[in-house]
């Protein structure tokens, strides 16, 4: 079974992934691990060195590679994966179950806040001008984000939670 997870970032995809992969005895994968180990350096010099670009054609090649492969895994992508290169469809063609997991505007900040300093994305952003950043963000991913299989809202649940409820949902 392949699962994939998306969503902003904070929204918990790698907690709740690993808990997932966990409970149903298969292998955690986070996307951009797979690329760091892959291209042997962070996202964020990829970024500096390389640029976006760069970033997303590598990203939509290992994103590709993992979903066809004959192997089981719960994958957490990037917040920003499922909306370039055909990445969303090539999800919901080749996974079993692409789970959404939303978080409100305001859970984000409350989430991100205490781990900016290791967000890039937001590093530099004064905490009072975050919200109009993450809702920009959001209008421009959310008809990616809807796409998936399942959207499961995960404001005020604890990861155990989610995860049973993503089970649930499996069947």
């Amino acid at each position: 079974m392949k699962i994939v997870l998306i969503g902003y970032m904070g929204s918990g995809k790698s907690t709740i992934g690993k808990l997932l992969a966990k409970e149903l005895k298969c292998r955690f994968l986070d996307l951009d691990d797979v690329l760091e180990n892959n291209l042997g350096t962070s996202i964020s010099e990829l970024f500096k060195t390389k640029g976006e670009v760069f970033f997303r054609n590598k990203e939509h090649h290992f994103l590709n590679e993992l979903l066809t492969e004959d192997s089981n895994f719960i994958l957490s992508t990037g917040g920003g994966t499922p909306c370039y290169s055909g990445n969303m469809d090539s999800m919901l063609q080749y996974a079993d179950a692409v789970f959404y997991l939303k978080v409100s505007i305001p859970g984000l900040i409350e989430r991100l806040i205490p781990e900016k300093e290791h967000r890039p994305l937001i590093k530099d952003i004064a905490n009072e001008d975050l919200p109009e950043f993450i809702g920009k963000h959001l209008f421009e991913r959310n008809n990616f984000y809807l796409k998936a299989n399942h959207i499961v809202e995960c404001d005020n649940k604890s990861p155990q939670h989610i995860a049973d409820e993503i089970i649930g949902l499996l069947g």
